[in-house]
């Protein structure tokens, strides 16, 4: 029986450790978990006696606060976090590639923002007002900071 009640517990132990560590919200892993000590601890309470089940209980407590402090204080986050800054920008825009006037082509449907084929580059586009599918020939009709503005060329 002690090896049922103490796989329930580690078990247990393990999803909650999980849900605080690794899964994001949800909460169903470390309801599991729980579930699954308390059930741990019931079983050596109603098998063992009051002495094993208040032994159990204990331990359980300790071992789950041990736990979480051990995983917490561990270097676990120095591992996951991003040491460097980025300092990249996103859709520069350079006034020798692009400008007000130039021609280019939808590469995806802009709804209202898309990818755009502009003088050989890509670039990220927006349209002012409507929907404009993949594969039409457009017009550059306002450049505001790094925001490209468009409209389907006129014939």
């Amino acid at each position: 029986m002690w090896t049922v009640i103490i796989a329930l517990l580690a078990i247990g132990l393990l999803m909650v450790l999980l849900e605080i560590l690794v899964i994001p919200g949800g909460g169903l892993a470390g309801v599991i978990g729980f579930v699954l000590m308390v059930i741990g601890v019931w079983i050596a309470y109603t098998r063992e006696g009051d002495l094993a089940g208040h032994s159990t209980l204990a331990v359980t407590i300790i071992l789950n606060i041990s736990a979480l402090v051990y995983a917490l204080r561990s270097k676990t986050w120095e591992k996951a976090m991003l040491k460097r800054n980025i300092d990249s920008k996103v859709n520069v825009i350079d006034e020798n590639d692009v400008k007000q006037g130039d021609f280019g082509r939808t590469i995806s449907r802009c709804t209202p923002g898309g990818k755009a084929l502009i003088n050989g580059q890509f670039f990220e586009v927006h349209s002012r007002s409507e929907f404009i599918d993949e594969e039409i020939d457009i017009e550059v009709i306002k450049i505001e900071k790094s925001k490209i503005y468009i409209k389907p060329k006129q014939n």
